[in-house]
């Protein structure tokens, strides 16, 4: 995907594109993405946690929602701000003792899917 494919995203999230489908809907609804881009935004604002706290929180809500999608978006996100694999299967691996160990095991799964293809081979 070459750059002028890629959605701007908010101030606090590294450039990284949005899969195929994403970027095509906030393309064709660019007020809805640019809503929903605010929200993000205050919500960020809201409260007292640091931008690299927020990203895992963030990675652990995905793999809490059981979605392999934010799963791997905000596994891409962590690592374009400088998180190492590690850091991010040790949030899919905290999810253990609440998800199960097949929760959490999926997690770790689909984060790998990310670190390995970016070079993070585990």
């Amino acid at each position: 995907m070459s750059k002028d494919d890629r959605v701007s995203r908010d101030t606090d999230s590294p450039d990284v594109a949005l899969p195929g489908t994403a970027n095509k809907i906030a393309r064709e609804r660019p007020a809805l993405w640019e809503a929903f881009q605010r929200l993000g935004e205050e919500a960020s604002r809201a409260g007292p946690l640091d931008d690299r706290t927020r990203r895992l929180v963030h990675l652990a809500y995905a793999i809490a929602a059981d979605s392999e999608g934010a799963t791997h978006s905000h596994a891409r996100r962590a690592l374009a701000d400088g998180m190492a694999a590690e850091e991010l299967d040790h949030v899919a691996l905290l999810a253990v003792t609440t998800l199960g160990w097949s929760g959490a095991i999926k997690g770790l799964s689909w984060v790998r899917d990310v670190t390995r293809s970016a070079g993070g081979e585990k």
